[in-house]
């Protein structure tokens, strides 16, 4: 069924047009007649398939005419990114309307969204904190209200916003129309949707633990210490678009892109430490193309709607099942097709198990082909650099890593070159430095030497 048999309106179908929308998704199918008869709804599916067309295009053929009267929708968002985003799509599918949209959030001053408000919106897109901010202070007032939308819900109830979702919710008129928007759909969700939603319609498509059919994905277990060296490898040998590359903390963010910018690879950052400003600038240089690699932490799982990410690398097991299905969901997007990589060290098997029962199959598991799994790490972790006199300085311990991995056979001499350390660790420390120029003899033909840039099939064993 095309748009045009939705019901929607003739302005609204320009939109529809002018983004380049063709046919509706399925869960767009199911959503929209549904929004359109003024019931409320719960509408669950993968990311990727729409979502936010799902809800925005019958919201806007519903609110009609722009009317000053104060926000007549309310679209509940989680993080910042998806405020900002969910935003960019009313004003793209409403270009031809008169309705006007704005978006308030953290990180930014009150002075441009606070003018916003008084000049009369129809819709507000705004993450929990700061609507909470605003209703506090009696600048924004709920009584026109006609449509509250909670978009991502279980993400919300995950980052422990739910006192205040409950809040906001208390304060809207009882006469609304309310919709519930999440990829899953937790337990927790149906608590909210009893006092939230008066005999909600459903509108689920495919499971809600599966993973998008059209993404590949495979777990590569490696060493710790191997971990960053494998994930240089993947890039070197991949034929990629883009690159986002999921950390589990924010200071592992910022040490893997450092030094990725080292190999040669232009890098945008994103996580929570960064300033609003610098996530905006990461996120149009990773839209643009101007940066190649994105490295994030959960943060972006859901916050990141980027068309043409060709690749997702989780660099860190994530702790939350759920998660990795975000996660890896940015990339093959909208029926396209994407590759998804785990590196998973034996410390986080465990992990690794939870995901696979959670999403009910086994994640096939690969070795790259020519990546030495053995030889020393060009830059091992800290807690690695022990055996390196502390006497010697940080100058002599990178000098000392950095030759290693021209040793040919790094199982044969390293050892050797550990018990001269020890012999002379405790008398002369300096003595033992020496020992490592003298090594590189047997030429420097690393085992690899096979790594080279173009396409390649990395599922090939």
């Amino acid at each position: 069924m095309p748009f045009t048999k939705l019901g929607l309106t003739p302005n609204v179908l320009r939109g529809v047009q002018a983004m380049g929308y063709t046919d509706p998704t399925p869960i767009q199918l199911r959503a929209i007649p549904v929004i359109l008869t003024g019931r409320d709804l719960i509408g669950s599916a993968q990311t990727g398939t729409g979502k936010t067309a799902a809800f925005a295009l019958p919201i806007l053929t519903k609110l009609g005419a722009h009317q000053a009267i104060g926000p007549r929708v309310i679209v509940l968002e989680p993080t910042r990114e998806l405020a900002a985003q969910v935003e960019t799509s009313f004003r793209d599918c409403g270009r031809f309307t008169d309705l006007r949209a704005t978006v308030i959030h953290g990180g930014v001053g009150y002075g441009k969204q606070r003018s916003d408000l008084r000049s009369g919106m129809d819709i507000v897109v705004a993450t929990v904190g700061r609507l909470m901010d605003f209703l506090n202070t009696g600048e924004i007032r709920l009584d026109a209200l006609s449509i509250l939308v909670l978009d991502e819900v279980d993400r919300m109830l995950d980052m422990g916003f739910l006192p205040d979702v409950k809040r906001i919710i208390q304060r809207c008129p009882k006469q609304r129309q309310t919709l519930f928007f999440s990829a899953t759909v937790p337990p927790e969700i149906q608590a909210v949707a009893s006092f939230a939603l008066r005999d909600p319609a459903r509108a689920e498509i495919g499971v809600a633990r599966t993973v998008n059919q059209s993404v590949t994905h495979a777990v590569y277990p490696v060493a710790q210490a191997k971990k960053f060296d494998l994930l240089n490898a993947l890039l070197e040998r991949i034929d990629f678009d883009s690159v986002l590359i999921f950390s589990r903390t924010k200071h592992g963010a910022d040490r893997i892109a450092r030094r990725l910018k080292s190999a040669g690879h232009s890098v945008a950052v994103l996580h929570a430490n960064r300033s609003q400003n610098q996530r905006i600038e990461a996120l149009d240089g990773f839209k643009s193309g101007r940066y190649e690699v994105m490295v994030a932490t959960d943060i972006a799982a859901r916050g990141i709607d980027v068309a043409g990410i060709s690749h997702v690398i989780n660099y860190d097991v994530p702790k939350n099942p759920e998660d990795y299905v975000h996660r890896i969901g940015r990339t093959g997007r909208a029926q396209a097709v994407g590759d998804a990589f785990t590196l998973a060290t034996p410390e986080e098997a465990g992990d690794v198990r939870d995901i696979e029962r959670f999403i009910g199959q086994r994640i096939p598991q690969e070795k790259l082909e020519g990546f030495d799994y053995h030889a020393p790490a060009t830059n091992p972790p800290r807690p690695q650099q022990q055996s390196h006199p502390r006497s010697g300085g940080q100058g002599q311990g990178r000098g000392q890593r950095q030759s290693q991995p021209q040793r040919s056979h790094p199982a044969q001499s390293r050892p050797a070159a550990h018990a001269s350390q020890s012999a002379g660790g405790q008398s002369a420390p300096r003595p033992a430095a020496p020992a490592a120029p003298a090594r590189p003899q047997p030429g420097p033909a690393a085992p690899r030497s096979g790594l080279t840039r173009g396409r390649w099939n990395p599922h090939r064993r």
